[in-house]
């Protein structure tokens, strides 16, 4: 059997601050497009945290449609998927975007358990 190693690469956690920092450089939305599209597996954390403008929106939508089929991407969020669309604005950008999240999507549910709570209760 072959051994394959995968080698980690980290980014800033805060996509918007990311999006902003490129939208000042020439290209640099193209560039940090690029960039993004071409991870094997991109983790968005806090997904839906704060609810997108419509900027981020469109941004989104361009990252996940170069994504899709090709590679993935992985949404943690405390929000239940039938709420997605109404946070991302149920405007026709929402639409497109969860058409190309729910495609081909495996979903986890991990429960209701939150080991912040429970952690809290053991800890004096």
């Amino acid at each position: 059997m072959e051994r394959v190693s995968i080698k980690p690469r980290a980014i800033q956690p805060d996509l918007e601050e990311l999006i902003s920092v490129a939208a000042d450089r020439p290209h640099g939305k193209t560039q940090l497009l690029k960039k993004l599209s071409n991870f094997t597996l991109l983790v968005i954390d806090e997904w839906l945290l704060d609810p997108p403008d419509e900027a981020l929106q469109s941004f989104l939508l361009e990252l996940l449609e170069r994504r899709y089929d090709a590679a993935s991407t992985v949404f943690c969020t405390q929000y239940p998927k039938k709420d997605w669309h109404t946070r991302l604005g149920g405007s026709v950008h929402a639409d497109a975007i969860m058409d190309r999240i729910v495609h081909n999507t495996t979903w986890i549910e991990t429960g209701t358990f939150n080991m912040r709570e429970h952690q809290a209760r053991i800890m004096p």
